[in-house]
């Protein structure tokens, strides 16, 4: 089979920002080069001073992340998706593209993609494996296929957490960029009456309505294509949008108008680094904070109308 290789290189002054959009993109992760404490590291890591010539000449200046996608992936609206990210925070960054070939690549990715629980209620099991449910947990299973969102990445466990305290029998949720559909599924296994998914990408609305099919929730859900406001009608009791922090503070501006009055917003995929732009903009557009979780460089908010 063949693939994409994207390849990103950024000063390292900016690895942790230009990773972190880079890492919305995958849904199997990505790998980092970066030697700018290759010396160090050595030292530390092996207590040895010898060091290979190639290895040595690398330019520790810069980092490259490397993405792998299938032709399912959609590399070239990636592509540009990362440069106009890049773009708007500042980040100079070289994209360049190649084909690779790699026949095991594909299936292989699912040997890491293990059974895992978040939270007190909730576990996520791939749907090619199995789960001793020894907690009577809602377990969620899941094939991730091309869309993001297997509640390993700490975005997508922290918003999971956030609805197993809001949801109820009454609840009705709105997921925004809703990839896998792993939100919508999350909140009707945990309880809700109806939920609600939009996402830009063709593919993962189609991998969304497999997923919940699989679960047994498809008849409680929907998911279409297309942006916020020419898709999504009527108002609800959870929004959830977990993309990156430049979408959240534009959609802070129209998103009252899906929210019933006493409705809260949970946003997430909030890096370190930008997690001041966001918190500027909450009571500039009439939100406060109820509550705040942080997990590694990540943070999620819920947010009510003031």
């Amino acid at each position: 089979m063949q693939f994409t290789e994207i390849k990103i290189s950024v000063d390292i002054k900016h690895i942790e920002t230009a990773s972190a959009i880079a890492n919305m993109t995958v849904p199997y992760g990505i790998y980092i080069e970066d030697y700018s404490d290759l010396e160090d590291g050595v030292q530390k890591i092996a207590h040895i001073d010898l060091i290979d010539d190639d290895l040595r000449s690398k330019d520790k200046t810069k980092a490259i992340i490397h993405i792998y996608l299938n032709e399912c992936d959609h590399p070239l609206e990636t592509i540009t998706y990362l440069s106009e990210r890049f773009a708007a925070l500042g980040i100079k960054a070289d994209v360049k593209k190649a084909e690779v070939e790699d026949t095991d690549w594909n299936e292989n990715w699912k040997k890491y993609f293990k059974p895992f629980e978040v939270g007190d209620k909730l576990a996520v099991c791939p749907s090619w494996e199995k789960y001793d449910n020894k907690d009577n947990r809602f377990v969620i299973k899941l094939d991730p296929g091309a869309a993001f969102g297997t509640g390993t990445h700490a975005t997508t466990a922290l918003c999971m957490e956030l609805l197993q305290k809001y949801v109820n029998n009454d609840t009705t949720v709105l997921d925004i960029g809703t990839g896998s559909g792993i939100l919508c599924i999350s909140a009707l296994l945990l309880g809700a009456k109806s939920a609600f998914g939009v996402d830009i990408d063709e593919l993962s609305v189609k991998t969304a309505k497999e997923n919940a099919k699989r679960n047994g929730v498809n008849k409680k859900c929907d998911f279409i294509v297309g942006d916020l406001a020419k898709t999504v009608e009527g108002r609800y009791n959870i929004v959830c949008a977990n993309i990156v922090a430049d979408v959240v503070i534009r959609l802070l501006q129209s998103v009252k108008n899906y929210m019933e009055k006493d409705g809260i917003l949970i946003v997430s995929g909030i890096i370190d680094v930008r997690k001041d732009d966001l918190l500027a903009a909450i009571p500039k557009y009439g939100f406060r904070i109820e509550e705040h979780l942080v997990r590694e460089e990540w943070h999620a908010y819920v947010l009510r109308s003031l």
